[in-house]
């Protein structure tokens, strides 16, 4: 079989799946994940003979689209952010709302990182005043303790990777509940060499018992009501925990950050959250005792994140 008539076969067979387009997509895909084709090579490759080992690895993974399995775990990795991450069936696959949500959190993290760093001088020095303007001297910037991240709700490690990588000096802790997530994130940090530091537990019932400069999170937030407005490909491939709320209560996580960030985020610390967009208003609500905070919406227009000032 050539590589055009194994690509004509691709299409027919997943066509009550795909349509053409998004079969050629995830057929070209595959095509240089299997063979090291780029889509030019691709193009001028149509008479290749193909072995029965790369034609049996097709149509594997034929049978699996078919069951609507999400070509990215079938392939087993994606790109976010400019970075390579490995997926499975263990974690959810990366949204680019997500990416947003760090876009925001990078910008605002070097906004105000001087203040924060400021925090931790005056715990050594009480003479010493903030102002906008000022620089520290050298003897000073060496006592400045790095900043402190709290990521809740890892899962494949996409946010705490993608921090490390723009602020190499800053401690990363994540969390989350599932074992098997934090394999995968394991893995991810240790593709990337990213040194994060990665906690498994229950989340809702942990004591911090530290103080942190920055908390972000993109906790599970789907009501259970929700369900039937989720496709079948996401419920049935994706880790359920990951994506639903374990309680009646789509807030309960938001509830559990809002108290946690009285007592463990610093002064002058940061906020960052992705939401369910159908309860912009009440999540926002949790947070109004901070300095600042507002809810910002996501490219489709839609209330999608939580920034928050100590």
């Amino acid at each position: 079989m050539t590589l055009s008539q194994l690509k004509t076969h691709f299409l027919d067979s997943l066509s009550e799946v795909y349509t053409d387009s998004e079969s050629t997509f995830i057929f070209q895909i595959f095509t240089e994940h299997i063979l090291d084709l780029n889509n030019f090579q691709q193009r001028q490759s149509a008479d290749l003979e193909l072995s029965d080992e790369n034609i049996n690895k097709f149509q594997q993974i034929i049978s699996e689209l078919k069951t609507g399995k999400p070509y990215l775990q079938i392939l087993g990795e994606t790109e976010f952010y400019g970075m390579k991450i490995f997926v499975d069936e263990n974690v959810l696959i990366p949204r680019p709302e997500t990416e947003e949500l760090l876009e925001i959190a990078i910008k605002e993290i070097k906004r105000n990182i001087s203040r924060m760093e400021y925090i931790h001088l005056r715990s050594k020095q009480t003479d010493y005043k903030w102002t906008e303007e000022a620089k520290y001297p050298p003897s000073q910037e060496q006592e400045l303790k790095r900043v402190k991240i709290l990521d809740i709700g890892t899962g494949s490690g996409i946010i705490p990777l993608v921090l490390k990588k723009h602020f190499p000096e800053a401690e990363i802790t994540s969390i989350d509940f599932s074992e098997a997530a934090l394999k995968t994130a394991k893995k991810n940090a240790e593709f990337h060499q990213l040194d994060i530091n990665f906690i498994h537990a229950d989340y809702l019932s942990l004591d911090l018992n530290q103080n942190f400069d920055v908390i972000i999170s993109n906790p599970p937030y789907i009501g259970i009501d929700e369900e039937n407005e989720i496709a079948d490909s996401v419920k049935k491939f994706e880790p359920t925990m990951a994506l639903f709320s374990p309680i009646s209560d789509a807030l309960i996580f938001y509830r559990k950050i809002a108290e946690d960030s009285k007592k463990y985020l610093n002064e002058n610390g940061l906020l960052f959250l992705e939401i369910n967009q159908k309860l912009g208003k009440e999540t926002l609500e949790l947070y109004k005792d901070f300095s600042q905070v507002e809810l910002i919406k996501d490219l489709s227009e839609n209330d999608r994140f939580i920034f928050g000032i100590k």
